[in-house]
This record gives C-alpha cells, sequence and structure tokens, in this order.
C-alpha cells in the first residue's frame, strides 16, 4: 500500500530525508502530521518573502554552495546489504539507526564522512523483503583503480557480475557491471585515485535537453560532458557540482524514442546541500519543476529541506547545509 511505502520510511530525522511526505503519496488523514502553518511550514508568508526574480534567481544559483549529500533507495535485507557493500564494495558502515515506532531502519554507507562524501542511505521497511525497480533507474558507478580485481573479489564473495571486465563500448575505460543482493546495478569503473568514489548516479529520461536545461537553471549543476551513441541509440548527459574525477555526478540517459520509464518503488531520490532552501524552492518552480515538500523545517527538529520532482518525475530533496552538520554533530 502507499501507507506502507511512502509513509513508513524516514520521516523526520536528519538525513532520513525522503519521509513519508517528501514525494511520495500520503493518506489524506495523515498528511498534515506535525506540519505547522505559516513561514515556518513554507506557507504563503515564507513563499512570499523569498520571491526573487529569474534574473536574480540565475546569479543565486551560481553562488550556492550545492553538493550531493545522500542518494536513498530501500532494500529487502539490510544486514546482507550492508554485507555486501563493505566486502565487495569496499565502503564502510558509517551508521545505523532503527526507528521501530515508525518500522524502519536506515544505514548509512560510503568511503568517508558524511560531511564531505557522497555516501548511500539504505532503508529497510519491516516486513517488506523486495520492491520494483522499474526500467527508469539505471545504475550507481563506483571507482576503481583494479577492475579486474574488484570483480574477482565479488564473485569470490557470490556477487553477480553481468559484464565482465572490459573497453566500454566505443570508448576505452575500462567498465564492469554487477548487481547488489537486491538486483541494483553497480557500474565499476577504473579510475586512479579519487576522492569520490562513489562517483555516479545514472537515471533515463524522456527529453535529454529537457532535463539538462532544468539541471542547469534549477539546480545549479553543470554540464560536464556530452556523449551521442547512435550506433547504440542512446545519449548521456554528465551533470555536476565539479570534474567527474573528484565528485559524485547526475548520469542522465535518453534511449531514442523512449518517452517515460516506470521507476517502480525501490530508488527514491537524491539529497543535495543548499544555503537557502526557500530560494532553492523559488528557482526550481521557476523552471517547471514541482515543489512536493514546502520549504521550511522538518517537524520535531529544525533542518530545513525542501522537495522537488524533475520534468522526469525524478524525486530530488535539498537541505539547508548548516543545519545538515549541526545534525551530523548530535
Amino acid at each position: 500500500s502507499w501507507f506502507h511505502f511512502s509513509f513508513t520510511v524516514p520521516v523526520a530525522r536528519r538525513q532520513a530525508l525522503f519521509g513519508g511526505r517528501v514525494g511520495l503519496r500520503v493518506p489524506a488523514r495523515l498528511s498534515t502530521r506535525g506540519v505547522s502553518a505559516g513561514a515556518e511550514a513554507g506557507g504563503p508568508a515564507a513563499r512570499a518573502a523569498t520571491v526573487i526574480s529569474p534574473e536574480e534567481a540565475v546569479e543565486w544559483v551560481k553562488k550556492d554552495r550545492r553538493r550531493l549529500l545522500h542518494v536513498v533507495y530501500r532494500v529487502g535485507d539490510l544486514d546482507k546489504t550492508i554485507k555486501f557493500y563493505t566486502e565487495c564494495l569496499g565502503m564502510k558502515l558509517l551508521r545505523r539507526r532503527d526507528i521501530p515506532e515508525e518500522r524502519y531502519t536506515n544505514a548509512f554507507l560510503g568511503y568517508g564522512p558524511e560531511d564531505s562524501h557522497f555516501v548511500v542511505e539504505l532503508t529497510y521497511n519491516y516486513g517488506v523483503e523486495s520492491y520494483d525497480i522499474g526500467s527508469g533507474f539505471g545504475h550507481f558507478g563506483i571507482a576503481v583503480e583494479d577492475v579486474e580485481k574488484t570483480v574477482e573479489l565479488i564473485k569470490a564473495k557470490g556477487g553477480t557480475v553481468t559484464r565482465e571486465p572490459g573497453p566500454v563500448k566505443g570508448g576505452k575505460s575500462v567498465i564492469a557491471f554487477i548487481e547488489d543482493p537486491d538486483g541494483y546495478k553497480f557500474e565499476l569503473i577504473e579510475r586512479g585515485p579519487t576522492p569520490e568514489p562513489l562517483c555516479q548516479v545514472m537515471l533515463r529520461v524522456g527529453d535529454l535537453d529537457r532535463a539538462i536545461s532544468f539541471y542547469e537553471k534549477a539546480f545549479g549543476m553543470e554540464l560536464l560532458r556530452r556523449k551521442d551513441n547512435p550506433q547504440y541509440k542512446y545519449t548521456i548527459a554528465m551533470m555536476g557540482y565539479g570534474p567527474e574525477d573528484k565528485h559524485a555526478v547526475l548520469e542522465l540517459t535518453y534511449n531514442y524514442g523512449v518517452k517515460e520509464y516506470d521507476k517502480g518503488n525501490a530508488y527514491a531520490q537524491i539529497a543535495i546541500g543548499t544555503d537557502d532552501v526557500y530560494k532553492t524552492a523559488e528557482v526550481v518552480r521557476q523552471n517547471g519543476g514541482q515543489i512536493t515538500r514546502e520549504p521550511g523545517p522538518l517537524p520535531g527538529i529544525s533542518t530545513k529541506i525542501t522537495a522537488c520532482t524533475d520534468p522526469d518525475g525524478w524525486k530530488s530533496v535539498f537541505v539547508d547545509n548548516l543545519d545538515f552538520l549541526k545534525e551530523l554533530e548530535e
């Protein structure tokens, strides 16, 4: 049910930011739980105070200190997934917390501290053993120094390799593809030492030009590169806040002639840091995005967020930078 899949996932704490109300439908009888009126909940007063012109918005987005914080998704067996990520992919379990009253558990894993690295936020909802990944989500990318050795380790641990190591089609980069216990695909990319090994999230979109324009103008991302592969009938665009070898990026893929995808209920969203969630929400609106959670503090804590969907329906959450750091210190 929508109640089970949306409201029992992380609600009002810390980096469990996709929540029951963020970008997901909530039963009417629960939709106002914990939300106060007026400016604090991102109501009309807050919105009126943060209206900015399109010209001002362009300049502000360029100055906003934005960074990819988390990628959030659901798994059916948390212990099994943690074991796979730590033993096979070399991630560290950064923290884990159980919220029995809401019937879910979170685990945060990555290659460095959350205040400086892009990390995964896993969610286990009590009693839910599997999810539909859908056809829209593509893969996560991990940079490794030796793809063949990494694949050998994964095989030794019983992992699934879906594409053996070798050059990428039409290029020289050595890659391989694997699947985790829930069927999420990971692309292993051979690369020298990097400060951000968790380096990609690939999502499929129905109109690449529209998507690039949205992420540039609303999210302040830079188009790092674009590559058309007519032989295989797809085009990719790498979007991010810095070079691919040092920062995590969003890889948008357009498959010729495919306008819509099934998003399933497994992948949730990306969380991004911002200096001002109120201005961010206005800029997203101005550029065709839909605000699914008005900017303001989360119920019960002071962390300010806003949530939105892009023109293809992919969800994102923006989190106040200072509030995020305060939460990590608790």
